[in-house]
């Protein structure tokens, strides 16, 4: 089993950045594919971003395509999510999640474990 723990939510005025950083627990880290989710109030859990085993390849979801990168490091067994530009509609909680399964993955579904997720909020 894996255990994520998010960090690094808050307030930030539109236009500005945050960092988000997921801790995993568990020396097989390296072993899955990891990806960032949010959900805003009233609307369903979205794909946000996606990072390969190896770093070798990353997907977003076209809303935040060119403003956020997500990265990983093995060693320390974190993922990050650097978020630039941020708008109003990027208000949600961000959930970190792992996936044994390869491909480009944009479903719930298609992970096996979550964090508790953390707030970010954007004001306008």
């Amino acid at each position: 089993q894996v255990q994520l723990v998010e960090s690094g939510g808050g307030l930030v005025q539109a236009g500005g950045s945050l960092r988000l950083s997921c801790a995993a627990s568990g020396r097989t880290f390296s072993t899955y594919g990891m990806g960032w989710f949010r959900q805003s109030p009233g609307k369903e859990r979205e794909f946000v971003a996606l990072v390969s085993r190896s770093s070798g390849s990353t997907a977003y979801a076209d809303s935040v395509k060119g403003r956020f990168t997500i990265s990983r490091d093995n060693a320390k067994n974190t993922v990050d999510l650097q978020m630039n530009s941020l708008k109003s509609e990027d208000t949600a909680v961000y959930y970190c999640a792992v996936t044994s399964y390869y491909g480009t993955l944009r479903y719930q579904y298609q992970y096996d474990y979550w964090g508790q997720g953390t707030q970010v909020t954007v004001s306008s």
